[in-house]
């Protein structure tokens, strides 16, 4: 079992059993949210095995739709730069070579996210939050450009983080996530097999983490009391 697999399975896992101790969900006045976020991007590759050796930037779009206080599901749009450079790592290349590269990484990612609290504003007896920690994961595509290449590869993300909500429709987050990207040319086609050995496509593969914050405004309300005539 790889690593990324046993990171998987140990999210699902949580998942599965901070739902299953919840019985009733309580439904959540609006159906919809769009916001975005800032922050600071990381690399671990080839050319780095600390993320936050080179922060990049980073930001967000996303709309959720928020099935119930519990749930929720978000499709995003990011755009994250990153860097590198060998001369970072302990590892000895052949020839005792030196390798460097920015690139500018596109994902765009459906996930699914769960609130360990009921989240939101109401009635005491509702045992609501203004404030949840969440998990997510999901999968994704991603695009990376550098020094004129371009590459694509199916991407998954997985994140932790915080919710508050100031207002009624307006929430705030802060999250850190973690993205596998199955391909090893997000650093440029120049940095894969830098040891010149072969390996798997699993295995031999670029991640990159993104620190954000962000903001978000829910809107689409739930009929509470609604009538329907055949």
């Amino acid at each position: 079992m790889t690593g990324t697999t046993k990171i998987f399975t140990l999210i699902m896992l949580c998942l599965t059993a901070l739902s299953g101790r919840v019985a009733a969900q309580q439904i959540a006045p609006y159906k919809f949210d769009f916001g975005g976020g800032l922050g600071m991007s990381g690399y671990l590759g080839d050319a780095s095995t600390n993320i936050f050796k080179r922060p990049g930037f980073t930001a967000d779009l996303g709309a959720r739709y928020i099935l119930d206080t519990r749930w929720a599901f978000r499709a995003s749009l990011s755009t994250t730069g990153l860097s590198g450079d060998t001369s970072d790592i302990s590892d000895i290349l052949p020839d005792g070579a030196n390798y460097s590269f920015t690139s500018q990484v596109w994902d765009l990612s459906v996930r699914g996210e769960f609130n360990f609290f009921g989240y939101g504003i109401g009635e005491t007896y509702k045992r609501l939050r203004r404030w949840s920690p969440y998990l997510a994961v999901g999968i994704g595509v991603s695009m990376a450009t550098s020094g004129g290449n371009t590459a694509v590869a199916p991407s998954l993300p997985m994140a932790f983080g915080i919710k508050f909500k100031l207002k009624e429709r307006i929430n705030l987050h802060a999250e850190f996530s973690m993205t596998k990207v199955f391909s090893d040319h997000v650093d440029g086609r120049d940095l894969a097999d830098l040891n010149q050995i072969k390996t798997d496509f699993y295995k031999n593969t670029d991640w990159f983490s993104r620190l954000t914050i962000g903001i978000s405004y829910e809107f689409g309300k739930r009929c509470e009391t609604c009538h329907y005539v055949d």
